[in-house]
């Protein structure tokens, strides 16, 4: 393992949230010495690190170390140390107190972020809690110049060079006078530590400077500035990453303090390095809160990707990391991956990191029945109470389930349990809960079946194993595929706790042949530690269009960087030598907003490849094509330096003979029944020793599972690599009845392939409406249309696109052969507005349909009177833009281009005197389709590959049994909200009960609806006779929107993880006059039924359901451009109290969910100035809970475009409930240049010219409860 230095020791320490692992190298000794301890003892000992080193020195040494006394350091040569202390103080919001500086007008910035909210169906919108507690609005002002041409440099200064090469116009210079009595109010707070995010700061980072020296000269005792941390354009991560540096950097500093005064005064000598989240080590003073939060799981892909890769296999690497509350995924294939932004509870961090993908699912997740179905997670018991097994009371988790099936062995499990301490592990209580859980599953089984066989508690254990390890198989699917890489020539490196029991039965499931689990699997994160290099990052912003000019001042900031980074490691002892570097430019296409950042490679001959290549190649791999004919655009400047350590060595192990020794047997269960399996001692086996399966290998407290026709072979270095035998027979399982394990499979199966579609969409799409704001839904259809599946990105696509596949099979019957690919927009044909563009996909299984698959997307541009296709008033549908009914896009395998431009470009309106403008981004509209056509291939492959492993009859039976599993889910809602909401006289004699609602569009037209609920039957009838008939204006929405608005407030009431498919609207009936503007005909005007009618259907549904008032109804479309550029977005507002929640403020309600425009980004490529984007204060309705509050955004044009606002809610506010008052109505107005302010009304086309400013003021949410 390497020479240790004089006879001293080193040590590797990772400590985690239950555990603390640590790992010793000792003079003399070829082992390391391995040893973990709980990280949070306070009846024993103050820190968990500290006190491994004092009894590993106690035991090296002899002597005693008093725990009261100093731990002495000339026995030790250096210590290094991944800690969870920040990932733990964000998780439970126990960091510093801080206060937040920003520029004035951006208040709420933060807060509001991309207005998304983080789950859909949840209707109290519950959102992660602000890091800061206070926030000074700083009066300054910088703007980028847009044209540089016409400008020169002046001498007053106002306008200068930005580090990035923008030119930049000082508006308002900092006033460090007015700012400083602002900043002493903070101190008498007892507020002292501040994050600073100035917009624009990414180029001209002087105020924020500024604000840092006045801060520190006061007396706070930190400041995150923004700039320093991360000079990238887009302030909301920016910022976010501030407040996070400034939350954690004190906690982390407190703790590094205390751990250093455990030690005597040799510490000052001491080399002590500390994990980041990039897997580079950095000394204490360099280890900051923005770059710890996964300095533990960092440790763990370090250790297998430095010690399998290469080593053990050529296959790429995915690490599966299984611990107690969660599971961390990575990949590996010769070099780290590192993303530069990642969210982690709520809190969006700008930083290089290694792409670690977390899934909540881990050896603590609980196991519940619901709905006839196997639910695994996501909550978790936690480490107290923990699993029944635990001793304390707790609930079934996976660990009991492994404990049932033999997978956990109690004799080699710490016994450390019960009231004393010292007990083992609970076998007879975990069967005891599962007993009473079996009764209740076979309960709900003979209701089914009265025929159908008990299920013991052996095959319910391990029937939720088989869901866990689904649910963890779908994101190690996503990570890979997303990339564009087959996940089955993977290997899977498996360490963690829990991991190695799972190894097997995922790496199968994933169709890989081989899994690799390090010696040290236990510990691997704190084994990495020492195999890690220490790495000093620099990076700064460059705006410029690639070309030999700009790539040569790239090269020469490069050369600064690179000198910068190679200073800070010669002064930590590096020597040139021992010094690697790397470097990067950030690059993107212009016009999209994926940036990708390329590292420079060196060709064989020792030439440099051109970045520009490289970058054309890596977009192509992760995105399916390449854009001809496109700028590419350099964004970032990135260099890292390598101080190379090379400090642990893999040691090879002696060759093994003969066969190894069996230490005693176990009863294991495996699938169909016990099975008598050997368990080995890691410590006995030898290099080359095999044996097949089922065997359990114990390695210090991990259990290796290795299931039967599976081969283990200890490797040279005394690592297992378990050999996987695939099996393809086809996998037998009920049909007629669902089988409750399965339906849980097969749902996650099919909701995967959905996502799966999904992100193939994103991923190969150009447009930002799709790529960035998420406007598209993917979903699979049974053979009559029917719903199986729907990956829900925006709510208002929800069961929509059914009545489309169903149009479209009506319309064809026959006509439909293997290769063809079908697509539609038309309101009338099951569309929502023109701008929504659906692609069918038939998918054939020996000549029949057997499934369709569909993805619908929103199209930037498809014509029509206005720029954008979003006309506020067209009054007919052909204004709108092209329309179509059906079209076969794909004939047998041919795109036929020719048909689609011409329909496109050419609409055709029945009013022959009408010329229609057809789109104005042909190419874009032929990028996104071409995108909507792979993910739907992605889908049929997938589809396929199900039916491979299962047989078509199979998979066929379980799309049905999901149908059912979700109306039966309900039903059971219809009853219990039936029980709610009744009436006395109903409740006696099981009566319907009946509920009408109504409420008005602002032009008067009323939606009435009278929902009928049978509490015996759980059916629903929506009746919405009394609606106003079809309205000449374009707020008309089609049938299928209506239909979506029903499914969305459905699954928001369920409150369960339901599948969304045909089944919700199985117990419900839904009748819509025809001819009211629900229902129009087929020549009205639809675009604002997508947008505005779908948000007052839900306000209209929820009401009746007396679920939550209303919340801002409508989305503020507001769409502006030219005929050089169109842009668009939706704004949000506030939503609606409930019963025991307020509404949260700024935030997309209901049927949308799209992401709002960084307000950096926001300027930089559109002529605007963004003055304000913050919260309408009091604009929520009050009550016992008071509605969200709406959103105020000021927009000055600096040139001269059409602007168009289609918005609601501006005469009818949003009705509060229960006696809570209504929220605030909306409000546009134009400031003009002679100061006039003009109000616009609700929905209205202006052309602005430069200097005029646009206020959209959105509506609040309604209270709920008289206060």
């Amino acid at each position: 393992m390497g020479s240790v230095d004089g006879g001293k020791l080193r040590f590797c320490i990772d400590r985690g949230g239950t555990f603390t692992d640590v790992y010793a190298e000792i003079p003399g000794r070829s082992e390391g010495r391995v040893m973990k301890l709980l990280s949070v003892d306070p009846s024993n000992y103050d820190d968990a690190p500290v006190e491994g080193i004092r009894r590993i020195l106690e035991e090296f040494t002899g002597q005693k170390i008093p725990r009261s006394s100093k731990v002495p350091t000339d026995k030790i040569e250096w210590v290094r140390m991944g800690t969870t202390v920040a990932t733990n103080a964000l998780l439970e919001r126990k960091g510093e107190k801080i206060a937040l500086c920003v520029t004035r007008g951006f208040n709420d910035l933060l807060q509001i972020g991309n207005q998304a909210r983080p789950s859909i169906f949840d209707l109290t919108v519950s959102m992660p809690s602000n890091l800061y507690e206070e926030v000074v609005e700083i009066d300054e002002r910088v703007e980028l110049v847009q044209d540089e041409d016409n400008v020169k440099l002046d001498s007053s200064a106002s306008i200068v060079h930005g580090i990035s090469g923008e030119l930049v116009r000082v508006v308002k210079p900092l006033n460090l006078e007015a700012l400083q009595p602002l900043l002493k109010g903070l101190l008498d707070k007892g507020i002292s530590c501040l994050a600073v995010v100035l917009l624009h700061s990414y180029t001209y980072p002087h105020h924020e400077i500024s604000v840092d020296k006045l801060a520190m000269s006061l007396g706070f005792k930190h400041v995150s500035i923004s700039s320093a941390l991360t000079p990238m354009v887009r302030a909301v991560p920016r910022g976010l990453t501030a407040c996070v540096d400034a939350y954690l950097t004190p906690v982390i500093k407190e703790y590094l303090k205390g751990f250093i005064s455990k030690f005597d005064d040799g510490l000052g000598k001491l080399n002590v390095l500390f994990m980041q989240s990039d897997g580079g080590l950095a000394p204490e003073s360099r280890f900051s809160g923005h770059k710890a939060v996964l300095s533990g799981p960092a440790g763990g892909v370090v250790g297998y990707s430095q010690t399998l890769f290469g080593l053990e296999t050529e296959k790429p690497l995915i690490g599966f990391d299984m611990g107690g509350t969660s599971t961390d995924v990575s990949r590996y294939a010769g070099s780290y991956e590192h993303v530069i932004e990642t969210q982690i509870s709520g809190a969006i961090i700008q930083a290089p990191q290694l792409e670690i993908n977390t899934v909540a699912a881990g050896g603590g997740s609980k196991l519940k029945f619901q709905f006839g179905a196997f639910k695994v997670g996501p909550e978790s018991v936690g480490a107290h109470p923990g699993p029944v097994c635990y001793r304390k009371g707790g609930e079934l988790a996976v660990t009991d389930a492994n404990l049932i099936l033999g997978y956990v062995i109690p004799d080699y499990f710490p016994s450390i349990f019960g009231p004393n301490e010292d007990q083992p592990l609970d076998v007879s209580a975990s069967r005891d809960e599962f007993e009473k859980l079996a009764k209740q599953i076979n309960i709900y089984r003979k209701n089914q079946d009265p025929a159908a066989k008990d299920m013991t508690v052996e095959e319910i254990a391990q029937g939720f194993v088989n869901v866990a390890n689904e649910t963890m198989c779908r994101p190690i699917r996503q990570l890979t595929e997303m990339k564009g890489h087959e996940t089955k020539n993977h290997a899977l490196a498996c360490f963690g706790g829990a991991g190695p029991q799972h190894a097997c039965a995922i790496a199968r499931s994933l169709g890989m042949k081989e899994v690799l689990i390090h010696r040290f699997c236990g510990i691997l994160s704190a084994y990495g530690m020492g195999l890690a290099d220490v790495v000093e990052e620099e990076q700064e912003p460059y705006s410029a269009v690639y070309g030999p000019e700009s790539v040569l001042e790239a090269s020469n900031r490069e050369a600064t960087l690179l000198n910068r980074v190679k200073q800070k490691l010669q002064l930590q002892g590096f020597e040139e030598q021992n010094i690697r570097t790397e470097t990067y430019l950030n690059l993107r296409y212009e016009g999209t907003d994926t940036a990708i950042m390329v590292k420079s490679l060196v060709s064989d001959d020792g030439s440099k490849v051109d970045y520009a290549v490289e970058f054309v190649n890596l977009f192509q791999q992760e995105y399916g094509f390449k854009l001809q004919n496109r700028n590419i655009l350099i964004c970032d400047v990135r260099v890292r330096g390598i101080g190379v350590t090379n400090i642990l060595k893999p040691r090879p192990l002696d060759s093994g003979s003969g066969t190894p020794r069996i230490e005693s047997l176990y009863k294991v269960y495996f699938g169909n029944g016990w099975h008598v399996t050997p368990l080995f001692k890691l410590e006995d086996l030898a290099n080359g020793h095999v044996f097949s399966g089922p065997a359990i290998i114990m390695n210090g407290n991990s259990t290796v599972i290795v299931e039967p026709s599976c081969k283990a072979v200890i490797t040279k270095y005394g690592n297992i690599k378990i050999e996987i035998e695939s099996i393809h027979n086809v996998v037998e399982i009920a049909k007629e009845v669902a089988d409750v394990v399965q339906l849980s499979i097969f749902n996650h199966r099919f909701m995967g392939i959905a996502e799966q579609m999904g992100r193939t969409l994103q991923r190969t799409s150009i447009s930002t409406n799709i790529k960035e704001r998420l406007d598209f839904s993917c979903a699979l259809f049974g053979p009559d249309g029917g719903l199986v599946a729907n990956a829900p990105h925006v709510p208002v696509h929800l069961g929509a696109m059914s009545s489309t596949v169903r149009w479209q099979m009506n319309y064809w019957g026959d006509n439909l052969n293997e290769g063809d690919v079908l697509v539609t927009n038309h309101p009338c044909a099951g569309g929502s507005h023109l701008p929504d563009i659906t692609v069918v996909t038939p998918v054939f299984d020996k000549g029949k349909i057997v499934f369709f698959v569909a993805s619908r997307g929103h199209h930037a541009e498809i014509g029509g009177i206005t720029p954008g296709s979003m006309p506020p008033f067209s009054k007919s549908i052909w204004e709108e833009g092209a329309a179509i009914k059906a079209f076969k896009l794909v004939e047998k395998g041919t795109f036929q281009e020719d048909g689609i431009s011409r329909l496109l470009l050419y609409p055709s309106s029945d009013e022959s005197d009408h010329n229609i403008s057809g789109t104005r981004r042909l190419q874009d509209n032929l990028s996104d389709l071409h995108a909507q056509i792979a993910a739907n291939q992605r889908g049929i492959a997938l589809i396929k590959e199900l039916i491979e492993q299962y047989g078509l009859e199979t998979v066929q039976s379980y799309m049905n049994h999901v149908q059912v599993n979700a109306e039966d889910a309900v039903r059971e809602m219809l009853k219990s909200v039936a029980a709610k909401v009744s009436t006395e006289s109903a409740k006696l004699k099981g009566n319907p009960v009946i509920i009408e609602e109504e409420d008005f569009m602002d032009d008067g037209s009323v939606i009435h609806l009278k929902l009928t609920v049978d509490p015996i039957k759980g059916e629903a009838f929506f009746n919405f006779s009394g609606t106003s008939p079809e309205v000449y204006g374009n707020w008309n929405s089609p049938e299928a929107v209506t239909a979506a608005a029903v499914i969305y407030c459905l699954r928001c009431l369920v409150d369960v993880d339901i599948p969304l498919n045909q089944g919700c609207l199985a117990p419900v009936k839904i009748y819509i006059p025809p001819g009211s503007f629900l229902s129009p005909s087929d020549k009205a005007a639809v675009v604002g039924g997508n947008v505005l009618t779908s948000q007052r259907v839900t306000d209209v549904v929820l009401a009746a359901f007396q679920a939550c008032a209303c919340s801002q109804g409508c989305m503020n479309n507001l769409t502006f451009g030219d005929n050089t550029f169109g842009y668009y977005e939706t704004i949000g507002g506030g939503s609606g109290a409930g019963p025991t929640w307020d509404g949260t403020s700024g935030v997309q309600c209901h049927m949308t969910n799209t992401r709002m425009t960084d307000p950096e980004i926001f300027e930089q490529r559109y002529p605007v100035l963004l003055h304000r984007f913050g919260l309408r204060k009091n604009s929520g309705g009050s009550g016992v809970h008071r509605g969200g509050d709406g959103i105020v955004r000021e927009i000055e044009f600096r040139r001269s475009v059409v602007v168009s606002i289609l918005s609601e809610r501006r005469v009818h506010a949003p009705r509060g409930m229960k006696g809570g008052t209504n929220g605030a109505r909306g409000a546009n107005y134009l400031i003009t240049k002679d100061k006039r302010k003009v109000y616009l009304g609700g929905k209205n086309t202006v052309e602005v010219q430069a200097g005029e400013i646009l206020q959209v003021l959105t509506p609040g949410g309604g209270g709920w409860g008289s206060s």
